[in-house]
């Protein structure tokens, strides 16, 4: 998507009548437009009987104007009704460096150690083991369902670890007829016991990776 600067905009910029359109520098400017960037090559002096927050105030007026002659001559400008004036900007052609560093490996788990030290599962590298091999890795994800007769997830979306969450008609033997019972004074029903106790796995997982983090950051 390009990207569009709004021309409808106000400034603070004072220009008086002697602040000349054009500008003329003994090394032209360079630009990139992408980031409303001017670049002066010139060296900054300091004229006789001119402070400097004059002499810097000059030398940044300049450098706007030049930026601005630069984009209403070389950039593609609309008018829309909704929108109003729209200046289109280039491609940028200077990289900036990142505002934070690159993320580092992800720590691993507790099992995932052990499972790479005892050779385990995708960490198993001998041959016929079926370790290591992306489409065994993809089948472990899966498991039949026989109530509809097709492969399922086992977790996430759809997924077998949902199983009877939806289910219309639910049956009670009379154990879980007393669990009913006591979980009706509480305002809740066996109905919505799965989903419970998988929000209760999940949590607690999630114990288990805070764990793990404050496990590997304490070495």
């Amino acid at each position: 998507m390009t990207p569009q600067v709004n021309l409808q905009v106000k400034t603070n910029v004072l220009i008086t009548p002697s602040s000349p359109i054009t500008v003329e520098k003994p090394t032209p400017y360079t630009f990139d437009l992408g980031h409303l960037l001017a670049l002066d090559p010139n060296p900054l002096t300091l004229p006789k009987n001119t402070s400097l927050n004059a002499a810097l105030t000059s030398t940044a007026r300049d450098g706007a104007q030049s930026l601005l002659n630069q984009l209403l001559t070389t950039c593609p400008i609309t008018a829309t009704p909704r929108d109003g004036i729209l200046l289109s900007l280039p491609a940028r052609n200077t990289l900036l460096p990142r505002f934070k560093p690159l993320p580092g490996p992800k720590q691993p788990t507790k099992w995932e150690l052990f499972a790479r030290k005892k050779g385990i599962g995708k960490y198993n590298k001998k041959l016929g083991s079926g370790g290591g091999s992306a489409e065994a890795e993809r089948r472990k994800k899966l498991v039949y369902d026989e109530a509809s007769g097709e492969w399922v997830p086992r977790w996430g979306y759809k997924g077998k670890n949902k199983s009877g969450e939806n289910d219309w008609l639910v049956e009670v033997d009379e154990k879980k007829w007393k669990k009913e019972e006591g979980l009706s004074s509480e305002g809740k029903g066996i109905r919505g016991e799965g989903r419970r106790e998988r929000i209760e796995r999940i949590r607690r997982n999630e114990r288990r990776m805070r764990a793990n983090e404050r496990r590997a950051g304490n070495k």
